[in-house]
């Protein structure tokens, strides 16, 4: 399959993305599989920079998502697609969903729309939903899953992988006024009598709110290695490596503790390998 970005576009992707464990696991997959799990990257890299970047007032980055979901619309209406249009063939070859695309517009604009500081837990779900798990929801067609356990898959460990970059990232999320940890677990750490990030960030207590919120990711990798032990249908080499790396992940951050100062936890090169010959090769 011809790249669905053009060679400058999916220059960048790869080169923003090498690395990571994303590029690792992506390169388990067959070359179109592959080139159509970067086509989803750069759609999400590109919406997620206009939530992030803070280029612009609100409005006109608000404005800039909507032109992505009327382009996406085009798309699926067999229209002139605009900036979506490199999304056309992997739309038309895996039957990708539009509900999925618009569900992480949805999830951009809500960062767009304030600063999310203590979301409830049922908001913080949403939020997950729309920004990891929809994400999962287009995988697993790339993936070429059944959508019973696909869906399921996409739900759990969607929510798992948000949850631990929300734990990862608690430093660099402060610093532009975000907190993602919901506001029951702060309560109960007497950690919402101001809702600063800054400041509730800085509290020894915070630990006891991060190892609630990683119970919650644990939960969700277990349901995730539940569906993949069935073995459904599909190249689950890919979700499974993600899956062991950011359990591993977590589980890491969980030994060194989440009380300031704190260092964000990465597994180093040879770890990784052994996770990938044990998880994508095994």
């Amino acid at each position: 399959m011809t790249s669905t970005l053009d060679a400058p576009q999916a220059a960048a992707v790869k080169k923003k993305a090498s690395g990571s464990s994303f590029y690792l696991a992506m390169r388990l997959m067959p070359e179109a599989e592959r080139e159509a799990m970067f086509a989803i990257y750069a759609f999400c890299r590109k919406v997620d920079d206009i939530a992030d970047d803070g280029v612009g007032t609100r409005g006109e980055r608000r404005a800039r998502l909507d032109a992505w979901r009327a382009d996406i619309a085009a798309l699926y209406r067999g229209a002139p697609a605009g900036q979506a249009q490199f999304l056309a063939a992997i739309v038309a070859r895996y039957g990708l969903r539009q509900a999925d695309f618009d569900a992480i517009l949805d999830g951009m604009a809500m960062d767009v729309a304030e600063d999310i500081v203590a979301p409830d837990l049922a908001t913080l779900d949403l939020y997950c939903d729309r920004v990891a798990s929809a994400v999962g929801r287009l995988s697993i067609k790339v993936f070429g899953m059944e959508e019973e356990p696909g869906f399921r898959l996409a739900h759990h460990l969607g929510r798992a992988l948000q949850l631990t970059n929300i734990l990862r990232d608690i430093d660099e999320d402060a610093a532009i006024g975000r907190l993602y940890l919901p506001r029951e677990y702060l309560f109960e750490m007497d950690l919402a009598r101001a809702l600063d990030p800054g400041w509730i960030v800085s509290q020894p207590q915070i630990d006891g709110v991060c190892r609630k919120v990683a119970a919650l990711a644990h939960g969700h990798y277990d349901a995730a290695r539940a569906i993949l032990a069935a073995k459904p249908r599909g190249r689950i080499a890919t979700p499974s490596l993600m899956g062991a790396v950011y359990s591993e992940i977590l589980a890491e951050s969980e030994k060194a503790g989440f009380a300031p100062p704190r260092r964000r936890i990465s597994l180093g090169k040879w770890r990784l390998l052994t996770l990938v010959v044990k998880h994508g090769l095994g």
